[in-house]
């Protein structure tokens, strides 16, 4: 069986961040083991560990460093392109995670929730697979389950229920 995703698409400062973190909390409580990949669309992300072994080991040419302890493990690659979602996700399903959660890769074609903050945002709902929006302003929506932001908990409630066959 696949591990199921979900994707949580919206423009900068839609709330993307928000509703992951709250699904997470739902989820995890829920007993769900969650993975989670985020597109960092502005250049690359922070390393931090320059000074550090691994850091050390990157620059002096490892394409993949990883630190373990504690019953942790911190994995880092690089490559030459951008990653491609395909292939991360593939990395993921070796965690044997019960879901993944996507932030970004608007153009992918996932099941997603649309993040709405203003009018102007309502180009999204051009996407494929929209299982939910959650809007910051009321907008019409017939086939589409649609919550209000301060309702997003009751959205994520029945995605939950939808994701354990309920």
């Amino acid at each position: 069986m696949s591990t199921p995703i979900l994707q949580v698409v919206g423009y900068q400062d839609s709330g993307k961040t928000l509703f992951l973190e709250r699904f997470i909390e739902e989820a995890a409580t829920d007993g769900f083991r969650i993975g989670v990949i985020k597109h960092h669309g502005h250049g690359s992300p922070d390393l931090y560990d320059e000074k550090k072994d691994t850091g050390r080991h990157r620059s002096a040419g490892a394409v993949v460093t990883g630190v373990s302890g504690g019953g942790m493990i911190s994995i880092q690659a690089m490559q030459e392109d951008d990653w491609q979602l395909e292939r991360l996700l593939d990395i993921y399903k070796s965690f044997q995670l019960d879901l993944i959660l996507v932030e970004g890769y608007k153009e992918k074609p996932l099941p997603k929730v649309l993040m709405i903050r203003t009018q102007a945002d309502l180009t999204l709902l051009t996407m494929k697979n929209i299982r939910a929006i959650v809007t910051k302003e009321h907008i019409d929506t017939e086939s589409i389950p649609t919550y209000s932001f301060q309702n997003m908990g009751l959205c994520i409630k029945e995605l939950l229920k939808e994701l354990k066959g309920e």
